[in-house]
């Protein structure tokens, strides 16, 4: 069966494991709203904390403190505090917002990151990403309406935490020069846990056996997600990939009509097609430099 799948064309596996990732990430969206009905915000962000933390337990377990050997205890700890702040803007908006529109909303962090990616690293971005960049922002504002009675602070929250997420990415770009994907996330939930447990303290619930079972559905859809994210980017190139992460807009909205009884409007669909667009091609226009960054590195080689 292994054998049968590694001779699947590797973006056919890459399509594969993204659709999966979408699917999960969509489930999981819809369980924060469902969780966030009864719990406070702060505690089902702990909760999905320790669960994350427990998925990582084998890979500690199996690598020891070899694993966490690194010289950037600085930059893990930022990127943990603007990962915490994310996440609980996330969740607030997904208590907030119809899932579906929050989940369109979410999809502007790439934006973020390419506007963070000059600020920070002093990338040089030309017309076409620039361009990429606003179409983006003002499908935003096709899903937000601003000025309309139908604004509201959930916009702002999930934009904000679309912000925070894209300038984190770009932490995260530093860090995976040197460090590996297990470890950046085996020390973000390290850091996460102490932030997350404080204030869910001041505003614990008990929760019921229900949410215990859905909580740990959460984590588990959790670590499917991010298991087939990665994998999808491992074998096959982001631009071919970013169109895929898009099936979690429709997933969500399937599943937020199932258990919610929420039917995303017109604006919602046309503002997610515009984003989906401007997010697809700066994906596509990342690989494209990639590819030409490597290609001139091997020809300044000696010999190339």
């Amino acid at each position: 069966m292994r054998a049968r799948w590694q001779a699947v064309p590797a973006p056919l596996r890459g399509a594969a494991w993204m659709t999966i990732a979408a699917a999960a990430f969509a489930g999981m969206n819809t369980l924060i709203r469902a969780l966030t009905i009864d719990l406070p915000v702060l505690e089902v962000v702990f909760l999905r904390s320790i669960g994350g933390f427990a998925f990582m337990v084998p890979w500690l377990i199996g690598t020891g403190f070899r694993g966490l050997q690194t010289s950037h205890h600085g930059l893990f700890f930022s990127r943990s505090v603007l990962a915490y702040v994310s996440m609980v803007l996330s969740f607030w908006a997904f208590a907030l917002l119809p899932v579906a529109e929050a989940t369109a909303l979410s999809f502007t962090a790439p934006l973020f990151a390419t506007i963070s990616a000059i600020l920070i690293l002093g990338e040089r971005v030309r017309l076409r990403r620039w361009s990429a960049t606003i179409i983006g922002f003002l499908g935003a504002m096709i899903v937000v309406r601003p000025g309309l009675e139908t604004f509201a602070l959930g916009h702002i929250v999930v934009l904000a935490s679309s912000a925070i997420g894209g300038f984190n990415g770009v932490v995260v770009k530093q860090l995976t020069r040197t460090e590996s994907t297990n470890t950046i996330v085996t020390y973000t939930t390290l850091w996460i846990l102490p932030m997350a447990l404080v204030p869910a303290m001041f505003v614990w619930v008990w929760p019921s056996a229900e949410a215990w079972g859905l909580i740990v559905l959460l984590g588990l859809l959790g670590t499917i997600g991010h298991q087939c994210f990665t994998r999808a980017f491992a074998i096959a190139e982001a631009s071919l990939m970013a169109p895929f992460d898009f099936a979690k807009l429709p997933l969500a909205a399937l599943l937020a009509w199932l258990a919610f009884g929420e039917i995303p409007d017109r604006y919602m669909w046309v503002g997610a097609a515009v984003i989906a667009a401007a997010t697809a091609y700066i994906a596509r226009r990342e690989a494209q430099l990639a590819r030409e960054r490597d290609a001139a590195r091997l020809a300044a080689k000696p010999g190339g």
